[in-house]
């Protein structure tokens, strides 16, 4: 698969992820999130699978966002680190800060999945 197919491939798990709906559903994020997977959030917590799973499946405060400067960086034919930007957002009690992403994607058995995540927050 050559970058441009990669990155349209990768950006389109990664916008599935600010999907309401598949972030509540276990199914679809499991199917997404490596069985090994680790996130660093914005916040600083550390995630491992089981516990972001059922952070999203219960999240009732959901601010959908949109990803800008998406990037791929090819590390070998099953491996991807993705790189983007969560601009600051509105809701109706606060303004949510921006917000710099990696995602280190691998590819196993023929399905992309994300190994580890983090994002780190930006004024």
């Amino acid at each position: 698969m050559d970058d441009t197919n990669l990155a349209s491939q990768l950006r389109r798990m990664e916008n599935a992820l600010a999907d309401p709906e598949v972030r509540k559903s276990t199914a679809a994020m499991g199917a997404i999130l490596h069985k090994d997977f680790m996130e660093i959030g914005a916040s600083g917590q550390i995630f491992d699978r089981a516990g972001i799973l059922d952070l999203l499946a219960n999240e009732d405060n959901f601010t959908p966002y949109a990803i800008t400067d998406f990037s791929i960086i090819s590390l070998g034919g099953s491996r991807a680190l993705a790189t983007f930007r969560i601009p600051a957002r509105q809701t109706d009690q606060q303004t949510k800060p921006g917000s710099h992403r990696s995602s280190l994607w691998i590819k196993e058995d023929g399905t992309w999945q994300i190994r580890f995540h983090q994002g780190t927050r930006y004024l």
